[in-house]
């Protein structure tokens, strides 16, 4: 019941916006991507001219592991990506708190997927596709980011992914000690964009300090994903 009862206050927040559905097709390409300056981190790439092709709104779980120092160190991120694009841009950040402010707070039992369900009967957006980690496919070791659309709005498609490996990265602008790092990376592998760029972020952090030994923990978080370039 208590499920059903916030899965339906996310709605009535995101449906409380008014019409801002665009008329151009959804194309992004025109959309800019204003990226702040950071006198610590690694500064973010400049976007390719070309416009943005996808814009995404990730929520999912950060996955942290205890080091022997007592700290956690980042293992990978799995997420469900829709599509946020045929939105007015003046929206995109009232959404993208929207789905935070139930994400953060929603108990166990309602996951990622069950917030993106809850928006698709209303056409708002669709199913980009998922957001995870695997092995490096350039050195066979450590992890790389993987977006991967080929299961969703690509379905068929092999080539609907991107492997990205990091090319800046600079603390939040807003609460860095609750929100995770924006990023821009370059494709190393896969189709689907030659940059993207986490932005926005909402959540994610771990706790400062754990146990060495203790159990791998997952932290919530929504973001926005920009994707540049690629064949689609």
């Amino acid at each position: 019941m208590f499920k059903s009862m916030l899965l339906a206050l996310f709605v009535s927040t995101v449906l409380a916006v008014p019409a801002v559905k665009r008329e151009d097709l959804c194309d992004v390409h025109s959309v800019t991507l204003d990226l702040p300056s950071s006198e610590t981190g690694t500064p973010l790439a400049t976007p390719l001219a070309s416009g943005p092709v996808f814009i995404g709104l990730g929520v999912g779980v950060q996955n942290y592991t205890c080091t022997t120092t007592g700290t956690y160190t980042n293992v990978g991120a799995l997420a469900e990506l829709f599509d946020i694009s045929c939105l007015s841009p003046s929206y995109y950040d009232d959404v993208t708190d929207a789905a935070w402010s139930v994400w953060e707070h929603a108990p166990a039992d309602i996951t990622a997927a069950d917030v993106i369900a809850a928006l698709a009967p209303y056409h708002l957006s669709f199913v980009l596709g998922q957001h995870y980690f695997i092995t490096n496919p350039i050195t066979g070791s450590g992890l790389s980011p993987k977006w991967d659309f080929t299961s969703a709005s690509e379905a068929g498609n092999p080539d609907a992914f991107v492997v990205g490996a990091r090319t800046g990265d600079i603390p939040s602008p807003t609460d860095p000690a609750v929100n995770i790092d924006w990023l821009s990376l370059s494709a190393v592998q896969g189709a689907l964009a030659d940059q993207i760029f986490r932005v926005q972020t909402r959540g994610g952090q771990p706790p400062t300090s754990c146990t060495p030994g203790s159990d791998e923990i997952e932290v919530r978080y929504v973001s926005q994903y920009w994707f540049y370039g690629g064949s689609f």
